[in-house]
């Protein structure tokens, strides 16, 4: 598509997982057909696309982790599967007429704003590529963080990041090591534990654990949602009462202390060693970390061939590793569980300003900032899904759709005004974030525990301190007054 010269758009969505396929296909409705959609792989999907490892599914219900727009009847399970979740946004994706308008194998390089042009300009793997807007769709939880330990690259054996599941590794009999003991972990240790001949698992601090609510989901349940979808969307609503509940708990902390001693009875019930039970002791409040689910992670710790130690990882040495009390474990595979750059998303540093100055370099000094997770002040006419502080304890589909609907009336108003260039207020956006820190505060993540919601400033600059509610108000409605506008210098003629 773009060898060989310059190629040019009104829209460009980079990323075609839950957040670009939403994005174009509302554009779409919108009467936009001059969109083109950026995907470096082969396939669409995103995170559930790359992740594969044995186990993985939604720590969402299903139900909750689809489109409101396109409901999916026939989920199997309350908490879908990786391979379900990555098949229904395929069909949706063909559904909605945007499977047509994606350009795989296509990298984004860079992209730099030509305020003469009012146009962004993007260096890709198939060329560049001229956009009057520019949606980033890649999502935080993308770029996998790889730990620095001393003796990584020395280690012989097997290594591979949970999210790049190494399938032609065969686990049956093997020594394996496991770091971290997150929201991967949880759900890829019970599989893996029952064929290995031991398994070492590098906790650095114990989580809180929740069953997990899921269950087959019946012939006749999904029956019924397809003959009268009123039922699924009641559904939805008590389900998006549940997580509300978590949501005022983040800031209420003490209705959550119920939960707290659920999962204290939970792990007691499973592990009867008195100091495997004093190394899952949890000594920070519920909610200050991601909340986990799992039926199966504390029966699994228990098993014999598996030792749960002190994560602090001193060194990893050719054949073994050692762990944060100095003793040594011989290992033939490692698989770190470590998670993603989300606190500092790593495609701040593709985009660059009038100036010449990235995202992230921007983003250096006082951590990564946002109006309402979307907008960054000095980068005009580019929209971020899932930017800083949208994450929220429900869907994140959610979040993207309110953040679509803001693009799509930015967009609507821009085309009705002939608008060139939008940029929100630097002003608009600093009273948001000093608003926004406030709130974060006073939550449960500000109570004292070490999380990925921080950076390394220890600014929490992932989740969204409000409701869910509050979310759609303010996320979901575009006031053309929080910006700096400039008139089209040359009517750009609907396409």
């Amino acid at each position: 598509m773009l060898k060989g010269g310059t190629a040019e758009s009104e829209v460009v969505v980079i990323g075609a997982g839950f957040g670009g396929i939403a994005a174009a296909s509302r554009l779409r409705q919108l009467g936009l057909t001059d969109i083109v959609v950026l995907e470096e792989a082969e396939d669409l999907g995103g995170t559930w696309r790359e992740n594969t490892y044995p186990g993985c599914a939604c720590d969402v219900p299903s139900a909750l982790y689809s489109y409101s727009f396109a409901p999916n009847p026939d989920w199997t399970r309350t908490y879908a599967g990786h391979a379900e979740i990555h098949e229904y946004l395929r069909r949706t994706a063909r559904d909605l007429g945007v499977s047509g308008l994606i350009r795989y194998g296509t990298h984004l390089k860079s992209a730099r704003w030509n305020p003469g042009a009012q146009q962004w300009v993007l260096h890709t793997s198939g060329g560049t590529l001229t956009a009057r807007w520019v949606i980033a769709g890649c999502g935080p939880l993308h770029h996998p963080a790889l730990p620095d330990i001393p003796g990584l690259d020395l280690f012989e054996g097997t290594i591979f990041h949970s999210a790049r599941w190494d399938h032609g590794h065969d686990l049956t009999g093997r020594r394996v090591g496991v770091l971290g003991t997150g929201a991967s972990a949880i759900q890829f240790v019970p599989e893996i534990q029952p064929v290995v001949e031991t398994l070492i698992v590098l906790q650095r601090t114990a989580q809180w654990v929740l069953p997990k609510p899921d269950w087959k989901v019946s012939r006749t349940e999904r029956f019924l949602y397809r003959r009268v979808p009123a039922t699924q969307r009641a559904m939805r609503r008590v389900m998006h009462a549940a997580f509300a509940f978590a949501m005022f708990g983040v800031r209420h902390p003490l209705v959550l202390r119920p939960l707290e001693r659920v999962s204290r009875t939970y792990m007691r019930r499973h592990i009867k060693d008195p100091k495997l039970r004093k190394r899952m002791h949890v000594d920070f409040a519920l909610g200050c970390k991601r909340i986990l689910l799992s039926n199966r992670w504390y029966q699994a710790l228990a098993r014999d061939n598996v030792r749960v130690v002190d994560g602090h990882v001193r060194e990893v040495r050719r054949n073994s590793i050692v762990d944060g009390d100095g003793i040594e474990h011989p290992i033939d595979t490692l698989i770190l569980a470590t998670g993603y750059h989300a606190a500092s998303p790593p495609v701040a540093d593709l985009f660059v300003d009038a100036d010449g100055c990235t995202m992230s370099e921007l983003f250096e000094d006082g951590g990564a900032r946002a109006f309402v997770g979307t907008h960054v002040a000095g980068f005009p006419n580019l929209f971020v899904l899932t930017g800083p502080n949208s994450f929220v304890y429900s869907s994140i589909v959610d979040v993207i759709e309110a953040q679509v609907e803001r693009i799509a009336g930015a967009l609507s108003f821009a085309r009705h005004n002939n608008i060139g260039s939008m940029s929100v207020s630097e002003q608009v956006q600093a009273n948001y974030n000093i608003e926004l820190q406030g709130a974060l505060s006073t939550t449960v993540w500000a109570s004292g525990c070490s999380s990925w919601f921080l950076d390394k400033h220890g600014q929490n600059t992932t989740m969204w301190p409000w409701s869910t509610g509050e979310l759609r108000r303010r996320v979901g409605n575009f006031d053309p007054t929080d910006f700096d506008l400039e008139p089209a210098r040359e009517a750009v003629a609907a396409r």
